[in-house]
């Protein structure tokens, strides 16, 4: 049974994403999710002129959901998938340190800077790494 992310994708064999088009596809989501988030995101200025505060932490499945699922839900181009232990495991190995600073710098040719949440904090895309984990398992 072909998952909705195959479908209509690849050859005529309809062979799922791999590689680049994978990437590609992976970029073309989260470039759509920012767009979506800047719509809804902040809302108009405040009456006084003052403009919007800026958002309330957000949790870790909240990032997730919006910016970190188009690639590692599918696991596109060597993503660890949501709560994949063997994928998650030798990143665990490396401590949490570790996977917070390639969340920040990216990994090329794969994952952007801050996995595309540009104005996520530091403990917000902490968060989002905990929340991808294996139940159970902490760096």
């Amino acid at each position: 049974m072909q998952s909705s992310f195959e479908k209509g994708v690849g050859d005529s064999n309809r062979t799922p994403l791999c590689g680049w088009a994978a990437l590609l596809r992976c970029c073309l989501l989260g470039a759509a999710g920012l767009a979506l988030a800047a719509c809804t995101e902040g809302g108009p200025p405040a009456a006084d002129g003052g403009g919007a505060q800026p958002p309330a932490s957000r949790s870790g499945q909240f990032v997730y959901e919006r910016y970190c699922f188009s690639c590692h839900t599918p696991g596109v181009a060597g993503a660890p998938k949501l709560g994949d232990a063997a994928a998650w495991a030798p990143r665990i190995a490396k401590g949490r340190e570790v996977m917070l600073q390639v969340t920040l710098a990216g990994v090329t040719p794969g994952m952007p800077a801050k996995g595309m949440c540009f104005d996520c904090t530091e403990a917000e895309l902490a968060a989002a790494i905990d929340y991808m984990l294996p139940s159970g398992q902490t760096p």
